[in-house]
This record gives structure tokens, sequence and C-alpha cells, in this order.
């Protein structure tokens, strides 16, 4: 989908959180189409990354590597 976001999960194990949140974000712009919110969108915004980057380190703590 967008390709600047960085593979999370590699040989050397999980990205740290900082990574994850930058993936989150990465991926709220593109969803919105927007680079930065508008001070009116600024929380939903802010909000929307938390989840994403919350989802996925749920995701990547639950699933396994490949052997």
């Amino acid at each position: 989908m967008c390709r600047s976001i960085k593979r999370l999960r590699g040989p050397e194990g999980i990205a740290p959180d900082d990574a994850i949140r930058e993936a989150s974000l990465q991926y709220v712009r593109k969803v919105s189409g927007f680079r930065a919110p508008s001070r009116r969108n600024e929380e939903a915004f802010e909000e929307a990354i938390e989840q994403v980057a919350e989802a996925t380190r749920r995701l990547l703590d639950s699933v396994t590597r490949p052997r």
C-alpha cells in the first residue's frame, strides 16, 4: 500500500514501538489523504494513529514467525 512503510517483523524480531508508530502514521496519512490534519481533525488523526499502532503491536505479538 505505502512504499515508505518498512517491514516491522523480520529475522531479528519485532520492530521497536517508534517504528510501529511511524508506520501507523504513514498508513493514516495514506488512508486519510492528508499529510497533516487541520486543527479541527487533529484529535481524530492522532487517535487513528494510536489505534493502528496498538492493533499492529497486538498482531505482531500474536503471530508466530516462520520456521
